[in-house]
């Protein structure tokens, strides 16, 4: 499939620092090693676990790390997970973003719904593809927490709404006619399939029978993007 928007090369998320707390700073490697030796440990054990399956003394020993290390830089274990998603989520979704509007300025009146989710989608699974395993954990997380119940809303609302919005906004002007009601729950239905597809569980692989496989990541994307165009017009034609 040609790609309607180009996705730059992934490149080194940022990590953003983390509030004062009192008391004499520990010493941390060079670059603030440390703090990110922490998130990925973190990162790693949240998404094979979940939330309430993992301990800050499980972090602080798969980071090498005392415990009160993680306590000084992040707080509780809510503080350090909250760190641990938005590090990864402000690239995802700024690069969304920016990918709609270059498509936008791009193609003008010749804007196609098939090109607006191209531009949405492209970015998280050029990163799930092409920037190591901590991505792919990431991507894990977010499966996990889209899914749950107890903090998972207010969490994927507060990281992803901006760019959700984004979204919506282009696919209406493809799509002058739909209500948002229509439009919601198009993207609800979307939503769920990205991140399981995104979770790499192995599940299309037995069910298929080896035909098709959840690590194929680029086919993925693109059965995605004509998936999800044919299901916003369905959901919108009425």
């Amino acid at each position: 499939m040609t790609r309607a928007a180009t996705v730059a090369t992934p490149k080194t998320a940022s990590v953003k620092s983390a509030p004062a707390r009192r008391g004499r700073p520990p010493k941390d490697k060079p670059g603030g090693e440390t703090r990110a030796l922490i998130l990925d440990a973190a990162e790693d054990l949240f998404s094979k676990h979940g939330f309430y399956g993992v301990t800050i003394r499980e972090v602080a020993r798969e980071a090498g790390v005392d415990t009160a290390l993680i306590h000084y830089y992040f707080g509780a274990k809510r503080g350090l997970f909250d760190a641990v998603f938005i590090r990864r989520a402000e690239v995802w979704n700024n690069e969304r973003v920016e990918a709609i509007n270059r498509y936008a300025a791009e193609a003008g009146e010749a804007m196609t719904l098939e090109g607006v989710l191209e531009a949405f989608l492209r970015p998280p699974f050029e990163w799930s593809l092409k920037g190591g395993p901590g991505w792919k954990h990431y991507a894990a997380l977010v499966a996990q927490t889209n899914a749950n119940p107890t903090f998972g809303g207010e969490t994927m609302a507060r990281y992803f709404d901006p760019a959700i919005h984004r979204l919506i906004e282009a696919v209406r002007l493809v799509l002058p006619g739909a209500r948002d009601v229509d439009l919601y729950w198009a993207w609800h239905n979307l939503s769920g399939a990205l991140t399981l597809t995104l979770g790499e569980t192995g599940r299309i692989d037995r069910l298929s029978g080896g035909q098709c496989r959840s690590g194929d990541l680029e086919t993925a994307c693109d059965y995605m993007v004509r998936f999800a165009a044919a299901g916003f017009r369905a959901v919108c034609s009425h």
